[in-house]
């Protein structure tokens, strides 16, 4: 969360002249539905297995550049899943960092909704170190807060 996937997705889209999916918006389009709204009306759970079947969809999409949400690779076997099929970049990022972003981002997280600055901190710190173990097993770590993107191009394109 907050560590600049779609904007980082982008980016390296456009550098590589491959496609770009951000998973979020797919599943928006896909269920009609703003994920906030959903995971109001139908709880975590129920979105993320509909994540999964969005993640699923992207079997065949080649020479793509798909940014997940934080927690996609930290379900079930999602991880498994998208090191199966393709490449995966973890963007690290620190609590610090994270926080800081957080505090100047205009748009809702449905897991932050209600939260003070405090509880948010402490969420993070939860958050992180749950997914941190998932994310490691990433192929590619790069700097959420300064990534090398010509560092990246090359490794993905090798």
């Amino acid at each position: 969360m907050y560590s600049g996937k779609t904007t980082l997705g982008r980016q390296l889209a456009k550098l590589t002249g491959w496609d770009f999916v951000d998973l979020d918006a797919l599943f928006e389009q896909r269920y009609h539905t703003a994920i906030p709204l959903f995971f109001s009306r139908y709880g975590e759970s129920a979105f993320r297995k509909l994540e999964r079947l969005v993640l699923e969809s992207t079997e065949n999409m080649d020479r793509t550049i798909i940014s997940t949400g934080g927690g996609t690779p930290c379900q079930g076997d999602n991880m498994d899943w998208i090191l199966a099929h393709g490449t995966a970049v973890y963007l690290e990022m620190d609590v610090d960092a994270v926080c800081r972003r957080i505090q100047r981002s205009k748009k809702n997280r449905p897991l932050l909704m209600g939260m003070t600055p405090e509880q948010q901190r402490e969420f993070v710190e939860r958050q992180l170190s749950q997914r941190i173990p998932f994310y490691l097993r990433a192929q590619h770590k790069a700097s959420g807060e300064n990534p090398d993107l010509s560092a990246i191009v090359k490794d993905l394109l090798n």
